[in-house]
């Protein structure tokens, strides 16, 4: 491993975790409770290959007890190596993962991931899907914490209507770009726009 890619391997955490993580985890639950919108988040350096959000957000809900899935995209030495020095998560298969982390279409199938039992539905995998921006809005959510509607941008409205259908199981979604995150609750519903 050359120098620099140690140094970004072990570098680019929170500068301030107790402060970074704190705000870091406030955005990450603002985006749950009001699905479809954007929030700020930053602090982190990941390693080239994925966005300060999904760094952020991996620093702040990874530790040795959650299981983490890296598809092909993203999963490279550097982010394995970054990601086990910063929280200690072990890498896992998809069907086991608590988290998964990669674009829409790297991630896919959704049927590989767990959606939780009706005893233990929160026993699921949440998708951290990173996108390369966010695009004209072509659905329309409603449900919990969404006061009438909100629209937003999926990368596969029928995909995220079909997991919605699992409800109170499914699978839940961050969607990251830069230093911005939007999240999508198994709980929203989704209608498709023309």
């Amino acid at each position: 491993m050359s120098l620099d890619m140690e140094t970004n391997s072990y570098g680019g955490g929170f500068a301030t975790p107790p402060v970074d993580a704190a705000n870091a985890f406030r955005a990450a639950m603002n985006a749950m409770a009001r699905p479809g919108s954007l929030q700020d988040i930053s602090g982190a350096e990941p390693p080239v290959g994925i966005s300060a959000a999904a760094g952020c957000l991996l620093l702040t809900l990874c530790d040795p007890e959650t299981g983490v899935y890296l598809a092909p995209d993203v999963d490279s030495p550097a982010l394995r190596t970054w990601l086990a020095f910063h929280t200690g998560a072990p890498f896992v298969a998809a069907d086991r993962a608590d988290f998964a982390l990669g674009s829409w279409q790297a991630l896919m199938p959704l049927e590989q991931y767990r959606i939780g039992t009706s005893e233990y539905p929160d026993r699921s995998t949440t998708l951290i899907v990173e996108l390369e921006g966010f695009a004209a809005a072509n659905a329309s959510l409603s449900g919990p914490g969404i006061k009438d509607s909100t629209d937003f941008a999926l990368p596969d409205s029928a995909a995220c209507q079909g997991n919605a259908k699992h409800f109170p199981l499914g699978v839940d979604f961050f969607f990251t770009s830069g230093g911005q995150l939007a999240a999508l609750p198994r709980s929203t519903t989704i209608l498709a726009k023309d």
